[in-house]
């Protein structure tokens, strides 16, 4: 009895290792796997190197990607495939399916649009010059000195 209670911490320990990183990162790779497995043409996707593109052939294990605005191609490997922005939403209703918890978009704030009103008529500058020369206020101590 004394060995099997001094192997139980040890063992506790390994289960809980197994359920907080172990699990969870062949989650992650099953996800990924199955996200570059499910690219096909019309995909944009980004590479690891952060290069974004849009697939334009698909092979075994490699794809073609159109980059840029004069649209120069090149090959990737599947692996080099970081994310896909472009994703169908099949592929999306089968990463949903093994997710336990729904993520919810949050709402977006739009600015009130202001209404236009009529512009209040412009003071000539005569008139501005005026009411300006009336707020100045002169210094009392400047009378006594002349």
């Amino acid at each position: 009895m004394g060995t099997a209670a001094q192997f139980l911490p040890l063992v506790l320990l390994v289960v809980l290792m197994y359920f907080l990183l172990i699990r969870p990162q062949k989650k992650r790779e099953k996800q990924t796997t199955m996200m570059r497995n499910n690219v096909k043409v019309g995909d944009e996707v980004v590479t690891i190197g952060g290069i974004r593109g849009k697939i334009v052939k698909t092979k075994d294990d490699t794809l073609v990607i159109e980059v840029g605005a004069d649209k120069i191609k090149f090959e990737i490997m599947r692996w080099a495939v970081s994310k896909v922005e472009g994703e169908p939403t099949s592929n999306k209703k089968i990463l949903e399916e093994d997710d336990d918890e729904e993520e919810v978009a949050p709402k977006k704030i739009m600015p009130k649009r202001m209404k236009k009103s009529a512009a209040p008529a412009k003071k000539s500058t005569e008139e501005e010059i005026e009411q300006v020369e009336a707020e100045i206020v002169e210094d009392p101590l400047e009378e006594n000195d002349k």
